[in-house]
């Protein structure tokens, strides 16, 4: 696989350029193994991870925003009670994202610090606002159908505790994905406003859930390397094809419409034919200027500020009880 990579991108290193250490590695990459946080890594393997691991971290905190914002105001207890159900669970699941991160050697601390700093990035899509009931079914179907397209493919990532996380994250993802169906289901066979809402739900969150998945291939700076070391195992515009061809059936189950006039199905390729994102519009908001940067970055400044005092006491109780244990020896 390695030469292939290396044959079709001329981007990475060949194994002549390699010293003994990294064809090692890499041999055991190939070989399907998976690496554990006591192996010896290429510090550009740690430092994707660290990357590609933060962001993920990151990105489920902060997809609790746009979602907690309608916990008090679901339309039936019900929802209320699974909605918050959800929004918990994707606390977790950046806590064990964070703790996967930690084993690379960089501190949950850190992470934030450049997450707030603007100097790691989380997904695109948590920058659009959330602004009818609708738009949460959509984020589940759209949004967590997307992330599971990807998660279930990081099941398989090469390094061993990320992996692991994946599983567990995975099968949460698809009762979010679940829920959010049930939502747009609800509001399509309902009254021709709640239908006219999920179609609006639909029209502008489609685009951004095809950003999620990243850039396309041939303008990835990343993705060359990530899949050599199999940090990642399937190709951005692979991820995004597969998504695509499995929403639109269920688009059309629904009696909704894509919002894509060239979407069309290729016989050819098995798959569907569909429009590109506007790529523009998902680099300005990786940059900060999306609709809703300034607010999310202020409310995890504001959340991280308010509990300082609490982590602070946790610190100091666990330095107490180790020195009571020191004087106990």
């Amino acid at each position: 696989m390695y030469a292939q990579m290396v044959k079709s991108t001329g981007t990475l290193k060949t194994r002549e350029e390699m010293d003994e250490r990294e064809r090692a590695f890499q041999d055991r990459i190939d070989a399907g193994e998976k690496i554990e946080p006591q192996d010896w890594m290429p510090e550009g393997y740690r430092k994707t991870l660290i990357r590609q691991i933060g962001q993920h971290a990151h990105s489920e905190i902060v997809g609790q925003l746009p979602e907690g914002n309608w916990i008090t105001r679901a339309p039936t207890l019900e929802r209320k009670a699974i909605l918050l159900a959800k929004v918990q669970d994707e606390a977790g699941h950046g806590l064990y994202l964070y703790c996967a991160a930690e084993t690379l050697g960089v501190s949950r601390d850190e992470m934030t610090e450049k997450l707030h700093d603007g100097k790691m990035k989380y997904s695109s899509i948590f920058n659009y606002p959330t602004l009818t009931w609708a738009d949460i079914g959509a984020v589940g179907w759209l949004v967590d159908g997307a992330a599971i397209m990807n998660q279930v493919a990081l099941q398989r990532t090469s390094y061993g505790p990320y992996s692991r996380a994946m599983v567990r994250i995975c099968k949460e993802e698809s009762f979010h994905q679940r829920q959010g169906y049930s939502i747009m289901m609800t509001m399509a066979a309902g009254t021709p406003e709640q239908k006219r809402m999920a179609q609006d739900a639909l029209d502008r969150l489609w685009y951004p859930s095809l950003m999620m998945f990243g850039p396309s291939d041939k303008d990835s700076v990343h993705s060359a390397q990530s899949m050599a070391w199999k940090i990642k195992v399937s190709t951005n515009d692979e991820l995004r094809q597969k998504f695509v061809d499995q929403t639109v059936p269920q688009a059309e189950y629904l009696g909704l419409t894509i919002p894509d006039e060239k979407l069309d199905w290729n016989e050819a390729k098995g798959g569907y034919d569909f429009s590109e994102p506007d790529w523009q519009e998902f680099h300005d908001v990786l940059a900060g200027n999306g609709p809703c940067n300034a607010d999310r970055m202020s409310a995890r400044r504001t959340a991280w500020e308010d509990g300082a005092w609490y982590r602070d006491g946790l610190v100091a109780h666990a330095n107490k009880r180790a020195a009571q244990r020191m004087a106990a020896e």
